[in-house]
Formats: structure tokens, C-alpha cells, sequence
């Protein structure tokens, strides 16, 4: 078997995507954090110390999107045409669901952008709310949707 992030003296190497095609690319990722019913009040009334807990949580999605490439091993430098965070408080299950979209124009796939967007902006909500309960649950990171490239459209 021929493993793609290894030479051929079984050494770690980032994959050579030079004789691939651009092509336009996007994916789209979700996750969710489960909160308590403090936190979704206080979020709801705009009450938490810190302050405004989803414009830090968007910033911090879109930071991590564009620093993929520095966290996680082999991962290509991607230049991002866009990209976009959305947050949907889901009042009754105590839940705040999260999006991250990422665009490209290029030869290798940016799902882990989008992955990375969801984890950091889902990172940073339980940074600033940790103070009122620390019993939040992260979950359900996984990849909606995904178009472009050589293997085509994903759709969960």
C-alpha cells in the first residue's frame, strides 16, 4: 500500500499538488456546543462579562481558518477567497450551533479550514463562558458539505 504523507524512505512529507488542477472549492462544517440555560439567558440578554461572546467566537473561526495550515500537520497553505461563520442559539436544547464556510480557488481541498473555523469559534464560546459553568460539551464536529476538486461534491 502507498501511504500519500510518506517519501519513499518512509519519512513524513507534505503531499506535492503541483501537477493538480485549481479548481473553485468550497466546504462547509458544523459543530455544536451544548450550554447551560444561565449561559443561553445570559447570552440571549447580552449579559456576560466579557461581552459579546458570538462576534469573538466569528473573529476567532475565521483566525483559525486561516491558520489551518500552522496547526495541523501536512496541511497545505490555502489562500482563502472567503469565508463565513454563522451561529444559530438553539434555545430550547441549551445548544449553540455552529457553520464555517471556506472558499478557495486552488488545487488541494479546504474542508480542514472549515473544520478548524468550527472547532476554534466553539473553543472560544466555552473560553468565555467558562466562568458561569464549565460543564459545556463541543460535539458533532464533521463536514457538511464539500465541491471542487478531483473526488468531487460531498454532501453528509
Amino acid at each position: 500500500m502507498d501511504f500519500t504523507h510518506f517519501n519513499e524512505y518512509g519519512k513524513a512529507h507534505m503531499v506535492d499538488v503541483s501537477e493538480k488542477n485549481q479548481t473553485q472549492r468550497t466546504a462547509t462544517a458544523f459543530g455544536k456546543i451544548k450550554v447551560s440555560k444561565e449561559i443561553i439567558s445570559k447570552l440571549l440578554g447580552r449579559e456576560i462579562e466579557k461581552g459579546d461572546v458570538l462576534g469573538v467566537a466569528r473573529v476567532g473561526g475565521i483566525m483559525g481558518m486561516k491558520k489551518t495550515s500552522d496547526l495541523i500537520p501536512m496541511c497545505h497553505s490555502i489562500f482563502m477567497t472567503g469565508c463565513d461563520m454563522e451561529f444559530k442559539i438553539m434555545e430550547e436544547e441549551c445548544e449553540i450551533h455552529i457553520f464555517a464556510t471556506a472558499k478557495t480557488v486552488g488545487k488541494t481541498g479546504i474542508e480542514m479550514e472549515a473544520l478548524t473555523g468550527v472547532s476554534i469559534a466553539a473553543l472560544t464560546i466555552y473560553d468565555m463562558c467558562k466562568s458561569i459553568d464549565k460543564r459545556m460539551v463541543i460535539s458533532d464536529i464533521h463536514l457538511v458539505s464539500k465541491t471542487g476538486g478531483k473526488s468531487g461534491d460531498f454532501h453528509y
